[in-house]
């Protein structure tokens, strides 16, 4: 015995509970679930993203699924619409999550903050 525990993932479990998020959100807690539902890391997706033609920083993924801001601009809803089909969750089920408002800020692909993106939080 090695002292560590084994961790046993209940996939009907972790299914239905993205299940349930996708139809009732908030957004991140969604994406969190629809992650481990399809049970790929953030590198990973970001490389089937990347093979489907769409460039993402791993910041911005981390920020979408902890909160820290939404997909908003342009870019970002397609990109979005691409994740959709690689966490092979139903279309749009992300999407329509953001029509719910939020208070976290957006961010850019590159997964800064808008206002650092734009130089606005500098103390000038």
């Amino acid at each position: 015995m090695t002292g560590r525990g084994t961790h046993i993932v209940d996939r009907d479990a972790v299914a239905h509970e993205a299940e349930l998020l996708l139809t009732t959100g908030p957004f991140a807690p969604a994406l969190r679930a629809a992650i481990r539902a399809r049970g790929l890391g953030l590198e990973r997706i970001r490389y089937r993203l990347r093979s489907r033609g769409v460039s993402i920083s791993l910041a911005t993924l981390s920020h979408w699924q902890s909160g820290r801001c939404r997909p908003e601009r342009q870019e970002s809803l397609r990109v979005l619409r691409h994740l959709e089909v690689v966490l092979e969750v139903p279309s749009r089920s992300l999407t329509q999550l953001l029509e719910i408002p939020s208070t976290h800020a957006r961010c850019d692909v590159r997964g800064e903050p808008f206002a650092r993106a734009r130089g606005r939080d500098r103390d000038t």
